[in-house]
């Protein structure tokens, strides 16, 4: 009975080896020669600055809930589409009902601002405007706001 059960356990050892062999092998032949912009992250040809910021904002999220959203509507779609004849009006009802959850979604997260990459609004959050006086320089002055990816750009008010 455990018999039919030796090639997979073949096949587990076989992989567990061929990985150890190739770490070690890599750790034996592998050149060793570390220097200062061979350890420094790479971020797209863009030499760092200073060091990356510990948050990314909402939106990066926001863009990604809506991916992983279409890409589970395609999956449950295609077989609808495939058995539709099938399945009948039970089908037809669960498709509208699913499409309605995920238009749902899709005007939740374009509610929230997940599409707006745009310059943010000027309104303050109890509903008036802010202060002219207010730039980008006093309020970071003022809150501790870190800047990010401002290196060689021009300074002031555009």
């Amino acid at each position: 009975m455990l018999g039919q059960y030796l090639p997979l356990v073949f096949l587990f050892a076989l992989a567990f080896l061929f990985a150890a062999l190739s770490f070690f092998a890599s750790r034996l032949l592998a050149p060793r020669s570390p220097n200062d912009k061979k350890e420094a992250p790479y971020e797209c040809g863009i030499i760092p600055g200073r060091e990356a910021p510990e948050r990314f904002p909402v939106r990066f999220f926001l863009v990604a809930m809506i991916f992983i959203v279409f890409d589970i509507e395609i999956i449950f779609f295609y077989p609808w589409a495939i058995a539709h004849g099938e399945i009948g009006l039970f089908g037809l009802v669960s498709v509208f009902i699913f499409s309605f959850a995920v238009f749902e979604s899709f005007v939740y997260l374009i509610g929230n601002g997940a599409l707006e990459w745009g310059p943010l609004s000027r309104e303050a959050p109890g509903g008036g405007v802010v202060s002219a006086g207010r730039t980008s320089s006093t309020t970071v002055s003022r809150a501790g706001i870190r800047q990010v990816g401002l290196e060689g750009r021009p300074r002031g008010n555009a």
